[in-house]
């Protein structure tokens, strides 16, 4: 009899752990695991996309004033929902620590399940009660997995926990399909991009995406190169954490770089999968200066459409990328280099163009197929 799989996460917005959730799922069902998806939503909307797996959506509970109750709330709804299908599965394997907490719980009560957990990054959190309920839910699960060998370390040095790496896949099929001439002309001509030199980065304007950093980049460059020469597209803005101070004082800083809103930096907000497929097909180049990832999944998207990327140097990018041989990498947290790595991408088609070609070969070497093949094995 095969093992009855759940895997869980705590939302149905298109965040990475809940992107990976799904892909993963996918993969592990084609290779004929059983295999269920957990999440916390609306029942009646389900996920950003549609799921070839079985799916429970358990209720989300009313939005808290602070972060400390929409988590422990989130947790008590997770917990619940768990438990009344807890007989239905051998292994419950959380992706981020909200589902991660509500399956021990459950699991400590009786449930004859073991619990796995992914690790994709570990927050900054303030509060007393988030640190410590981090820290329990990478500590309590049966066998907790990392996507990268930093968080590895990073498990091991902190907090005495031994992790197994497997990284994440990526689904170049989604992200690889050209989009028509005129289609392409339609969605930058929405933006007022028609001819401007196109940036897309993905993941909102939040203090962990180095936002702040970007956008004086963007004013930098839009120094250099003149008023409508170039334009930025943002994708991403829902989080369960509330970076609404951090995204005001981002936003208040464009008039200081001499930008503007809907004209040098347009906000598309949460977009539809085949939407976000569309906006990798239409720009120029992507830019992504992170301070913090797990991995970095949304590059491997990017470079799947062949799209040249300017990231920053954080550690964990340096396991799949290589500066100047398949991406431009900046100091981290320095816009005036980022600046003059985006400007490289501007001036020298040569350069973009030889990084769009090399994007879909470093993208190849991470399938969801040998992602699932290593978690049936670790499963079993």
């Amino acid at each position: 009899m095969s093992q009855r799989i759940a895997l869980a996460t705590y939302s149905v917005k298109p965040r990475g752990g809940v992107v990976h959730t799904l892909e993963l799922a996918e993969a592990l069902k084609a290779q004929g695991a059983d295999v269920t998806v957990i999440a916390m939503g609306d029942p009646e909307v389900g996920f950003f996309r549609p799921v070839d797996v079985p799916v429970i959506i358990i209720p989300a509970p009313e939005w808290g004033e602070t972060l400390d109750e929409r988590v422990f709330r989130w947790i008590d709804a997770l917990t619940n929902g768990i438990d009344a299908v807890h007989d239905r599965f051998d292994i419950v394997h959380s992706q981020d620590c909200i589902s991660a907490r509500a399956a021990a719980r459950v699991r400590d009560a009786g449930a004859d399940f073991r619990v796995i957990r992914t690790v994709h990054h570990v927050d900054d959190f303030t509060t007393q009660a988030l640190i410590d309920c981090q820290i329990a839910a990478i500590k309590e699960p049966d066998e907790v997995l990392v996507v990268s060998e930093l968080w590895r370390r990073q498990l091991l040095e902190d907090y005495g926990v031994a992790a197994t790496v497997v990284t994440n896949g990526v689904n170049m099929d989604r992200f690889s399909g050209a989009i028509s001439p005129e289609r392409r002309r339609e969605l930058r001509g929405s933006i007022g991009a028609e001819g401007s030199f196109l940036f897309l980065s993905v993941g909102g304007i939040e203090p962990r995406k180095g936002s702040e950093f970007l956008v004086e980049a963007l004013g930098k460059i839009k120094a250099e190169f003149g008023e409508t020469a170039i334009r930025l597209a943002v994708v991403g803005g829902h989080s369960f954490q509330d970076y609404r101070a951090y995204r005001e004082r981002v936003l208040g800083s464009l008039k200081d770089h001499d930008l503007a809103i809907d004209e040098d930096l347009i906000l598309l907000g949460t977009v539809s999968n085949d939407a976000l497929s569309e906006w990798f097909q239409a720009a120029d180049a992507f830019v992504f200066p992170s301070l913090k990832e797990g991995w970095g999944l949304v590059i491997l998207e990017a470079m799947s459409a062949r799209l040249p990327v300017v990231t920053s140097d954080i550690a964990v990018f340096h396991e799949f990328l290589k500066h100047d041989e398949n991406a431009v990498m900046t100091t981290t947290g320095d816009a005036e280099l980022l600046a003059a790595g985006m400007s490289r991408l501007v001036e020298d088609p040569d350069l973009a163009s030889r990084l769009a070609d090399v994007g879909p070969k470093v993208a190849a070497r991470f399938s969801w197929e040998e992602t699932a093949r290593q978690h049936l094995a670790i499963y079993s």
